[in-house]
């Protein structure tokens, strides 16, 4: 059936919607036929009065269609111009919402139009037309809603299984965070209402079968009838709650259970309480979050690994990103003298205070913008602009070494830094093999940072920053000091460089208006920052690893 009707609507296109569903209401002439047989099983009738009632049934139930349609091309709207190519998400939403509300929509109508057009009409006419009594037309009336009911539940899954092919084809267009809006008719409620009026319908049949037997008339029906209808409804919709109860109880467990899921709670477990459909579908989502947080987990270690960035956008490109050129600015530091100060402390001291230094660092390099890169031993390239561009990279570069060299000398007593800042174009992508890549920069502005960082050494300065980093600076980060251009290694031109005098050697000052931060650079200046350890106590900085403390952290 669904292989047909997945032919039907690609044969028909636009036209199949509306198609299928004014042919699925000729089925009222069939119910209308139907109940005028029930009607001459509880009273017997002339074949001219047949015929008659027949064909005014036909006429009503046509007139009854004709108005079904008006409404259902009405409805469908939506759904044409989306099927003509207007497909934005306003129309898709649109369209989806039209096909999936329409089977309610039209049910909707079944208490209003169909009985004042064709269930009363029919209901006075074949009184008159069969001279029986007035209570026999109420008997007639209900019978009629009878088969109305019967036929509006009939529709209603008509109209669901000839509308899924487009519905189908419009969900594959909806984006994940649609609103489906109000709700339908819930499965309760159809079990509650179909199964029962079945039921009835079934009851109502065999009672006029057997009266027809004993030649019987409508004015006679008794109150047998009536009990054996009222037992058939009472005892229908017992067997339909408990039916209902056994599959909707699993389901509700199953839709709590993913709320909190969406809600980030992948601990969630629905019971396992049978070992049939509901049972397995209970495992299945089981074994679906136990899934979903295993990937979290390494969602997590992804993101500690590589930076949330690079993370993102490997799960999004995959994890052969090609190399593209880029404007960035490159940040590289490293402590100075470290390992001098670290060679008689144990490893996993010398580790624990390089975790706490860069965990002092890093936060201030991604609160710019900026992403830690690698890390070389006590040393740290961060990257600004890359793998989203930003357009003051070189502002964020220069104003996260300024803060670091303030975090570090409020931090730490006697450590020093040294950082070097440069920008350029470089290439941004994987490289590696044998199954191990990196996302990472190459290009000659990631060496010359990096030089640039040696010279700190020489200059005695905290932060040097290269001409091509200063060109591209919007905003003001205090004056610069010039130093000399040097000739770095590597490089056939000498480098003009600049120190940001708030941090500068020759300043007298930090960016926050106390001491300046320096590194020292002699034996003498080393013995000086050593006398300071006593301070330690008063103003709550702590020494770096060396021969006495192993590590300060």
């Amino acid at each position: 059936m669904d292989r047909v009707l997945r032919y039907a609507y690609r044969r028909l296109g636009r036209r199949y919607p509306l198609t299928v569903v004014v042919l699925q209401f000729q089925i009222a002439h069939l119910l209308a036929l139907g109940g005028i047989v029930l009607l001459r099983l509880y009273q017997p009738m002339s074949n001219r009065s047949f015929v008659l009632l027949l064909v005014v049934a036909t006429v009503l139930v046509a007139l009854d269609n004709v108005s079904s349609t008006m409404l259902a091309r009405r409805l469908l709207r939506p759904v044409g111009s989306w099927l003509d190519g207007a497909r934005d998400r306003k129309a898709t939403a649109a369209a989806w919402r039209a096909l999936a509300s329409l089977p309610s929509d039209y049910t909707r109508r079944v208490p209003t139009v169909p009985i004042a057009l064709v269930i009363v009409p029919f209901a006075v006419f074949a009184t008159l037309e069969l001279e029986l009594k007035a209570l026999s037309a109420l008997a007639i009336l209900m019978g009629m809603l009878l088969t109305l009911a019967y036929g509006a539940v009939l529709r209603f899954f008509f109209l669901e299984s000839l509308l899924r092919p487009v519905l189908e084809d419009v969900a594959l267009h909806m984006p994940d965070d649609f609103d489906p809006g109000r709700a339908g008719v819930s499965l309760r409620r159809r079990l509650l209402i179909g199964l029962p009026a079945i039921n009835i319908l079934t009851g109502v049949i065999v009672a006029g079968i057997e009266m027809n037997r004993h030649g019987a008339r409508l004015d006679d029906i008794g109150p047998a009838v009536v009990i054996a209808v009222a037992v058939a409804f009472l005892i229908s919709v017992e067997l339909t709650i408990l039916l209902a109860r056994s599959i909707f109880d699993p389901i509700d467990q199953l839709r709590s259970a993913t709320e909190r899921v969406g809600r980030g709670d992948l601990s969630t477990r629905v019971p396992v309480v049978s070992t049939d459909e509901t049972g397995r579908l209970a495992r299945s989502f089981n074994d679906m979050v136990a899934g979903l947080s295993e990937r979290e987990r390494l969602h997590e270690a992804f993101d500690a690994y590589v930076g949330p960035d690079v993370a993102e956008m490997v799960l999004r490109d995959g994890t052969h990103l090609d190399g593209k050129e880029q404007v960035v600015t490159v940040l590289s530091l490293d402590i100075r003298d470290f390992t001098q100060k670290a060679e008689r402390a144990t490893p996993r001291r010398v580790v624990d205070f390089l975790n706490e230094f860069f965990g002092m660092v890093v936060p201030i390099i991604e609160h710019h913008g900026g992403r830690a890169d690698k890390y070389v031993g006590d040393g740290l390239l961060a990257i600004f602009g890359t793998p989203e561009p930003l357009p003051d990279h070189a502002d964020r570069a220069v104003a996260a070494a300024l803060e670091v060299a303030v975090a570090v000398r409020d931090r730490y007593d006697d450590l020093r830094v040294g950082i070097g800042v440069n920008s350029g174009p470089v290439i941004a992508g994987t490289i590696g093999g044998g199954g191990h890549v990196e996302f990472t920069v190459i290009g000659d502005p990631v060496n010359t940072a990096d030089r640039v960082e040696q010279v700190t050494r020489q200059t005695g300065d905290t932060v040097l920053v290269t001409e091509a980093t200063r060109r591209l600076l919007r905003r003001d980060h205090g004056r610069f000091e010039n130093r000399p251009a040097v000739p770095l290694k590597g490089k056939t031109e000498r480098v003009q460089l600049w120190a940001p005098k708030a941090v500068s050697a020759t300043a007298g000052g930090s960016p926050d208006g106390t001491e300046r931060v320096s590194a020292p650079t002699s034996s003498t200046d080393r013995t000086e920052s050593s006398d300071r350890d006593g301070r330690d106590s008063r103003d709550g900085r702590v020494p770096a690893p060396d021969a006495a403390s192993e590590v300060g952290a």
